[in-house]
């Protein structure tokens, strides 16, 4: 078995193949993570696909997908800017 994570079956095996428009779930919120933490985020979360985050002034944005969240917080962390 492989370490990667699938949203249904738990561990892909090996040989499987994640599917064009699943997302690691797993993944994409350490990346988020990592990329927005120093910037005043936290409370990463994805959920039945509602993918959010909270700022620091307690702002709860969110997105349809890690793309749509990062859009939405580069845009709410410029407007504090």
């Amino acid at each position: 078995m492989r370490g990667d994570r699938d949203s249904t079956a738990g561990f892909l095996t090996a040989g499987q193949r994640r599917g064009v428009f699943e997302v690691d779930e797993d993944r994409a919120l350490a990346e988020l993570e990592l990329a927005w933490a120093d910037g005043g985020y936290h409370g990463f979360s994805a959920d039945s696909g509602l993918w959010s985050a909270i700022s620091n002034a307690g702002d709860v944005l969110t997105g349809d997908t890690p793309d749509a969240l990062t859009r939405k917080i580069r845009a709410h962390w410029q407007a504090m800017q």
